[in-house]
C-alpha cells in the first residue's frame, strides 16, 4: 500500500475529502512502538487497514493478550471493499466498544462482517479484546 493513496478505512476531512494513507492509519501501523493508536476508532479503523495490507504483525501486536490468536491467515484473494463506523462508545476510563461493518469480496460473493468491537487500554495503548457479531 503506498502512502499517498486514500485510507482503506474510509476516513474523510471536515470537507469530506479522503484522507491519506500516510496522515491516517499509515502512522500507527508502521510505527507501533512510537505511535499507539490515541483511542479505539482510530485503532479500530487502523485494524481494518491492517488487515487489507494483510498486516499480521500488526494485527497481533494490537490484539489483547487474553484472546490473541497464535497466528493469522488471511483468505487468498479477499478485496476489501469499506469500512463503515456506526458508533465508537467510551464504556469507562480505558474501555470502549466500537460498532462497524465491513465488506469485503470473496471468490465473488460479496461478505458484511458486523461486529461491536471491545477495546481495552493499557500502559497508554489500546487493544482490540473481542467481538459481538451483529445481525
Amino acid at each position: 500500500m503506498t502512502d499517498n493513496v486514500a485510507c482503506p478505512c474510509g476516513r474523510t476531512e471536515a470537507k469530506k475529502r479522503a484522507v491519506i494513507y500516510s496522515d491516517c492509519c499509515a502512522r500507527f501501523i508502521a510505527h507501533f512502538d512510537a505511535t499507539p493508536a490515541p483511542d479505539a476508532e482510530h485503532l479500530m479503523r487502523s485494524r481494518y487497514s491492517a488487515f487489507v495490507g494483510e498486516r499480521a504483525d500488526y494485527l497481533l501486536a494490537t490484539w489483547h493478550s487474553t484472546t490473541r490468536p497464535a497466528s493469522l491467515t488471511f483468505d487468498a484473494g479477499a478485496k476489501w471493499l469499506g469500512l463503515e463506523v456506526r458508533e465508537h462508545t467510551v464504556t469507562g476510563p480505558d474501555t470502549s466498544e466500537v460498532e462497524f461493518v465491513a465488506r469485503y469480496r470473496l471468490a465473488g460473493q460479496a461478505v458484511r462482517m458486523h461486529e461491536r468491537s471491545r477495546f481495552v487500554r493499557e500502559d497508554g495503548r489500546w487493544f482490540y479484546v473481542d467481538g459481538e457479531p451483529r445481525g
